[in-house]
C-alpha cells in the first residue's frame, strides 16, 4: 500500500501552512473583501461609487532567478514584497491603483516555515500598497523541483478611471524624462549578476563599497513607487510612466511613447549604484548588455510636460524623494 504522503504530497502540512498564514493574510483585508482564506474563490466587492468609468487593469509576474539568492541566504521574507511591488509598479504605469492580489507558490516538498515567511512578505507589501491579498494556490509537486527550491508568481487587479488612464494621454517631443532611483537590481538581471558576482564572492561576503554583504545587496527589496506617485497620478502634466524592468531604460520607455518618438538620454546624468559597477567591471560586461538587462539605478521614469517639471520636483521634494532629469522625448 502506498499513501499520498509516501508519494511526496503531505496534505497535513498543506493544512498547517494555510492555518499559519491566516493572520498574515487577514491583515490585508478591507471592507471590500467578502470571503476568508480557504474558499474556492476570493470575493471582492468593487467600489463602483468611487468611479465614473472604471477600467480594471491586471498584471501577472514572478521574480525570476532572484529566488536563487533567497535559497542561498535562507532569507525568504523579502521575496514576496518584491513580487507584489513589481506588479503594483506595472499597473501604475497604466495609471491604476491596486485592488487585490493573488499568489501562486509551488515546491517539490512544502516547507511550512519557508512558506509562512514568503507569505508574510506578500502580506506586508499588500498592506503597504493598500491591496488585499484575497487568495492563491499552494502546490506541492514531488520530483518537479530541486529539494529546497520553490517558485512564486502573482496576479494583481487594479482600477483606473478611464479618462485618466496613461495610455490615453499623449507624449510629445520636448517632454522631460524624470528618473526615480531604484533600490538595486529590483527583479531583473539576476542571471547575469549571479554568474558574475558569485564567481568572486559568497553571499555572506561583506563588501565595503556596498556597505553590506553581497547577499543583502542582491536581495534589496523591489521598491513600490505608488506611495510617491499617488498624489499626482491623475495630473495632466504627467504624460507617461515607464517601469524599468527586463529590457532596461530604453526598451521599457519606448513602450509608452507615441509612434515615431525616440529618447534623448544623458547616461551621465546620474551616478550608478556600486552594485552595477561591480557587475560590469568583474564580468567585463559590455555597456549595451548592462543597459538592456538592468535598471542601472533608475527604477521608474516619469514623463512630464516641461511645465510640469517644477511641480513634480516640488511634490517629490516634499516627500524627501530625489529625482533625476535624464533627458527628453524627441
Amino acid at each position: 500500500m502506498t499513501t499520498y504522503k509516501e508519494a511526496g504530497v503531505d496534505i497535513q502540512a498543506g493544512s498547517e501552512a494555510v492555518s499559519r498564514i491566516k493572520h498574515h493574510v487577514r491583515q490585508t483585508f478591507n471592507a471590500n473583501v467578502l470571503t476568508d482564506l480557504g474558499g474556492f474563490g476570493g470575493c471582492f466587492q468593487f467600489p463602483k461609487e468611487d468611479y465614473d468609468e472604471p477600467v480594471l487593469i491586471s498584471s501577472a509576474d514572478g521574480v525570476g532567478t532572484k529566488l536563487k539568492l533567497a535559497f542561498l541566504t535562507g532569507v525568504h521574507n523579502t521575496i514576496g514584497q518584491c513580487l507584489v511591488n513589481h506588479c503594483v509598479n506595472d499597473i501604475l504605469a497604466v495609471g491604476a491603483r491596486p485592488l487585490f492580489f493573488l499568489d501562486y507558490f509551488a515546491a517539490g516538498k512544502l516547507d511550512v516555515d519557508v512558506f509562512e515567511e514568503v507569505v508574510s512578505g506578500l502580506s506586508k507589501a499588500c498592506t503597504e500598497n493598500d491591496c488585499a491579498l484575497i487568495g492563491g494556490e499552494t502546490a506541492e509537486m514531488p520530483d518537479f523541483y530541486t529539494p529546497g527550491d520553490y517558485d512564486i508568481s502573482g496576479t494583481i487587479i487594479g482600477v483606473a478611471e478611464k479618462a485618466c488612464m496613461l495610455p490615453h494621454r499623449k507624449t510629445n517631443p520636448g517632454d522631460v524624462l524624470m528618473g526615480l532611483p531604484s533600490t538595486g537590481l529590483h527583479t531583473n538581471g539576476y542571471s547575469l549578476a549571479r554568474k558574475v558576482l558569485l564567481q568572486h564572492y559568497s553571499v555572506d561576503d561583506h563588501i565595503d563599497a556596498l556597505a553590506d554583504t553581497v547577499g543583502n545587496a542582491l536581495l534589496a527589496i523591489h521598491k513600490s513607487y505608488l506611495p510617491l506617485v499617488d498624489s499626482f497620478l491623475d495630473e495632466d502634466w504627467l504624460t507617461g510612466i515607464s517601469h524599468i524592468t527586463g529590457g532596461g531604460i530604453v526598451e521599457n520607455t519606448l513602450r509608452v511613447l507615441e509612434d515615431g518618438q525616440q529618447l534623448d538620454i544623458d547616461w551621465n546624468s546620474w551616478e550608478r549604484p556600486e552594485i552595477f559597477n561591480m557587475i560590469q567591471s568583474l564580468g567585463a560586461v559590455p555597456e549595451e548588455d548592462m543597459r538592456q538587462s538592468m535598471n542601472l539605478g533608475i527604477g521608474m521614469i516619469l514623463i512630464c510636460t516641461p511645465e510640469g517639471v517644477d511641480r513634480l520636483k516640488a511634490n517629490l521634494a516634499q516627500q524627501g524623494e530625489p529625482c533625476i532629469e535624464l533627458g527628453t522625448v524627441i
